[in-house]
């Protein structure tokens, strides 16, 4: 593998309204797709070799209107499980848990289907992912979420997958993985296409 692009999908409802969005599957936004289709000068005429996307709508609409529709459905590439927080805003969450960081104090257990990942769970995921691109002859393109791409971001260079606080990354933006001297290192990062 050459280089890893990392394209996070558009916005949604929740993700503008700052709400934790795990496995909640929502559409984007009108402002949402226009980021994605905004993204497209950066795959156009790129003959990746291995394409993943998230299973959420969200990624696979980002997918489609970046230009990338030749791809694989990737489990792994879910975004974290927030569990009990699902839905919920940080300030809503630290009315009960004062000073709340998910990085640090991680979730607390939802429903059946929101039970929780800790970040080494998200971790063991990004790992699997790292794999396969790595696997790949030349460039891959991973289209997912950002707390997720933050974790894969620091498992990509060794990290605890904790320090993915370490990432910002916003909607509709896309960063680069690669090497230097066959050392892993972030070749860009968070840039945005559209404001």
């Amino acid at each position: 593998m050459r280089e890893l692009l990392l394209l996070r999908h558009g916005e949604t409802e929740w993700s503008k309204n700052g709400r934790h969005t795990g496995r909640t599957d929502l559409p984007l936004t009108t402002h949402g797709e226009g980021q994605a289709a905004a993204l497209a000068p950066l795959v156009k005429g790129n003959g990746f070799d291995l394409v993943l996307v998230s299973p959420a709508q969200r990624a696979r609409r980002t997918a489609e209107l970046a230009g990338l529709t030749d791809y694989e459905v990737d489990p792994d590439l879910w975004e974290w499980d927030y569990g009990g927080y699902e839905g919920i805003t940080t300030a809503t969450i630290r009315e009960t848990r004062p000073g709340w960081y998910l990085w640090r104090d991680g979730v607390i257990p939802g429903d059946a289907g929101h039970p929780g990942e800790s970040a080494a769970q998200v971790g063991a995921r990004a790992d699997r992912v790292i794999a396969r691109a790595k696997a790949a002859d030349g460039e891959v393109a991973l289209v997912a979420h950002g707390h997720f791409l933050r974790v894969l971001a620091a498992r990509w260079l060794g990290l605890p997958p904790a320090d993915g606080r370490l990432f910002r990354l916003d909607t509709g933006t896309y960063s680069k993985l690669g090497f230097e001297h066959a050392e892993p290192v972030v070749l860009n990062w968070n840039a945005p296409v559209l404001s």
